[in-house]
């Protein structure tokens, strides 16, 4: 008789709490989730072609772009929020990390777009927020460099006064997870 064993991984899933704000770690669809705000990793124009954004806007509804494309030009490093369509949460924040759709570049717009979009959560007082890669597709930006950014981000940020709750780190596969996971290891565990 052949044994035969199957390796399965689970949905990885990790949670740290910096300064009262909860912190999660996972992989999935971040079209799913049931948060305040997700963040779409924008172009200036707020054009919803490809990558993230054209997910959320097939998933969301024409709509969002329809109402994104109103406030467009946006410049890297500022966010605006519209409804969120059909998604379970109530925004998506557009925060552009290119000025033009399919963009390479760098971990320094990925810091300005993180910025923005936790901008503009504050002025909304939304309490949790969702976080694709930002960068890591048609941006070109390795997984690891995009998730240390991030999180260095996040961390200023929480480190300021913040309404929110949750942060959550969402990769589309568990490679992107692991990166955030390490990331969130590195340095927000760490004095």
């Amino acid at each position: 008789m052949l044994d035969i064993v199957l390796t399965v991984k689970p949905m990885t899933s990790f949670e740290h709490t910096y300064k009262g704000v909860r912190i999660l770690v996972l992989t999935g669809d971040i079209t799913k989730q049931e948060v305040d705000a997700i963040v779409n990793p924008a172009n200036s124009l707020l054009i919803m072609g490809g990558g993230v954004a054209g997910t959320i806007k097939r998933v969301g509804g024409n709509e969002i772009e329809d109402e994104a494309v109103k406030h467009a030009p946006v410049p890297v490093g500022e966010a605006v929020a519209t409804g969120a369509g059909r998604l379970k949460a109530k925004y998506v924040v557009h925060a552009p990390t290119m000025e033009r759709p399919a963009m390479r570049i760098g971990k320094r717009n990925v810091g300005l777009s993180v910025r923005g979009a936790l901008k503009c959560a504050e002025g909304l007082e939304i309490r949790s927020i969702a976080f694709p890669g930002m960068c890591t597709g048609v941006g070109g930006l390795s997984l690891e460099e995009a998730a240390r950014t991030m999180v260095n981000e996040a961390k200023e940020h929480i480190g300021k006064r913040t309404n929110l709750k949750q942060i959550i780190f969402i990769g589309f596969e568990e490679d992107l997870t692991y990166a955030f996971e390490r990331a969130v290891n590195g340095i927000l565990t760490t004095p």
